[in-house]
C-alpha cells in the first residue's frame, strides 16, 4: 500500500510539473509612487503593468478649438480625483483632432496629484475585471486608457467586451476610469442594411430593429460622449501658426505668418486629403526644421 502511495505522489508530482508552465502567474508588481503611466501586457501565461515613458511636450493649451471638449473631460477628471461622481467617457470623431493627445496632456496635468494612465489594447479588455481588481486599493486614481476601439463587421467580441464593460465598470471603484478614443461613435461601422428592417408604427414612430440596438448598447456603457470633428481651414492655419511658434521658440527663430506661408500649409493638408493637428504640427515641423537649416547652411 506504501508503494503505491508513493507512486501516486510520484505521478502526481510529474502532473504538476507539466501543469505550471501553463498556469498563470501573478502580475509582477509596480511602484506607482515613481511610475506615471503603464501598459497592461500578456507574456505567456503572464499579464503585467509595463512602465511606459510618455512624452509631456503636449498641454492642455496646445489643442486649440476643441475648447469644449477639453473642458468637459477636463472637468470629469477634476470630479474623479476629487472623489466625486465621474464617467467613463468615450472620444469619437475625425482621426488628429486631439482625442489621443488630450487624455495624455490630462496625465502631464494631474500625474504630480496622484493621476496615473494604464494603457490597454483592445484585444486586453478582456482582462478588464483583473486590472480593476488590481487597482482597487491604491490610494492613486487610474485611467484606464483605450486608444482607437472599435470593431468591424462580422467580429463578434465586441459583445463580450459589453458584458465584460457592464460587469467592470458598474462595480468599478472609484479610483478607476476608462477612458477610449475611436473614430466611430458607435464603435462599430454603422451600414444602410442596419436600417432595412425598421417599421413603421401606428403613430409615425421609427422603431430601429434588434441589430442596431446592439450596437448602439455597447457605446452606451460610456456616460461622456465627446464629439471632434474635421477642422475648417481657418482652424487649421489657426494650429499650424501654434506650433511654428511652439517649435520655432527654442530656436529664437524670426519668422512671421504671411499669405505664402498660409499656401503651403494648405497644399500640405491637401496632399493628406486631411486638415487636422496632427497634419498642421507636422507642417510646422517641416518647415521650422527646414528655416533652420538653411540658416546653418
Amino acid at each position: 500500500m506504501s508503494e503505491l502511495f508513493n507512486e501516486f505522489l510520484q505521478r502526481a508530482n510529474q502532473v504538476l510539473q507539466h501543469i505550471e508552465p501553463l498556469l498563470p502567474k501573478p502580475t509582477e508588481p509596480i511602484d506607482w509612487n515613481t511610475v506615471y503611466a503603464a501598459s497592461w501586457q500578456r507574456k505567456g501565461n503572464s499579464s503585467f503593468f509595463r512602465p511606459i515613458q510618455l512624452d509631456a511636450d503636449i498641454r492642455l493649451a496646445d489643442l486649440l478649438g476643441v475648447d469644449r471638449q477639453r473642458e468637459q473631460l477636463l472637468r470629469n477628471t477634476q470630479q474623479f480625483m476629487r472623489g466625486f461622481p465621474a464617467n467613463h467617457a468615450l472620444l469619437w470623431g475625425a482621426r488628429g483632432t486631439g482625442k489621443s493627445s488630450i487624455v495624455r496632456a490630462l496625465l502631464a496635468e494631474y500625474a504630480l496629484q496622484g493621476l496615473r494612465l494604464i494603457e490597454v489594447e483592445r484585444n486586453e479588455l478582456a482582462d478588464l475585471p483583473l486590472i480593476v481588481e488590481s487597482l482597487a486599493a491604491l490610494p492613486q486614481h487610474f485611467i484606464v486608457f483605450c486608444d482607437d476601439l472599435s470593431f468591424e463587421v462580422g467580429e463578434g467580441d465586441y459583445r463580450i467586451l459589453k458584458s465584460v464593460l457592464d460587469g467592470s465598470l458598474e462595480r468599478a471603484p472609484d479610483n478607476v476610469l476608462l477612458y477610449a478614443t475611436s473614430n466611430r461613435r458607435h464603435l462599430l461601422p454603422e451600414q444602410h442594411s442596419d436600417n432595412q428592417h425598421w417599421q413603421q408604427g401606428d403613430g409615425g414612430e421609427l422603431h430601429p430593429s434588434e441589430a442596431v440596438e446592439d450596437k448602439i448598447a455597447l457605446s452606451d456603457r460610456f456616460g461622456l460622449w465627446l464629439s471632434f470633428y474635421p477642422f475648417s481651414q481657418e482652424h487649421y492655419l489657426e494650429v499650424v501658426q501654434h506650433w511654428i511658434a511652439e517649435y520655432a521658440r527654442p530656436a529664437q527663430l524670426d519668422w512671421q505668418f504671411s499669405e505664402e506661408l498660409a499656401k503651403q500649409a494648405i497644399s500640405w493638408a491637401s496632399a493628406r486629403g486631411n486638415r487636422n493637428g496632427r497634419c498642421a504640427a507636422q507642417f510646422a515641423k517641416q518647415w521650422v526644421g527646414l528655416q533652420l537649416l538653411e540658416q546653418a547652411d
